[in-house]
């Protein structure tokens, strides 16, 4: 394995372990408040919002929660797109034209 390819991969699974509580905490809460909002039940539900947008009782993170997740998502995007292009086999052009 390259130098690169493993420098991919470090990135990758630093990002991965770090950003799996905040996305899925993201997605959890979201679609429980969109729950909420759809059977009218939304105003006993708000500390859901106060969750998805980064708020965690005295912990306010809400300035930063939204950049720390959606920096994470697309670094792990990127190298994950990465390693995904790095391993799909390469067609070998010097057998395609031969008679």
């Amino acid at each position: 394995m390259s130098l690169n390819k493993a420098r991919i991969r470090q990135l990758h699974s630093l990002f991965a372990p770090i950003m799996l509580l905040p996305v899925i905490l993201t997605l959890i809460t979201g679609s429980l408040f969109q729950i909420a909002v759809v059977t009218g039940k939304s105003e006993e539900f708000l500390w859901l919002l106060e969750w998805h947008r980064g708020k965690f009782g005295r912990i306010n993170l809400e300035i930063i929660y939204p950049f720390v997740n959606a920096f994470g998502l697309l670094m792990l995007a990127i190298t994950g797109i990465t390693m995904w292009f790095q391993t799909r086999p390469r067609k070998n052009k010097s057998n395609t034209f031969k008679s």
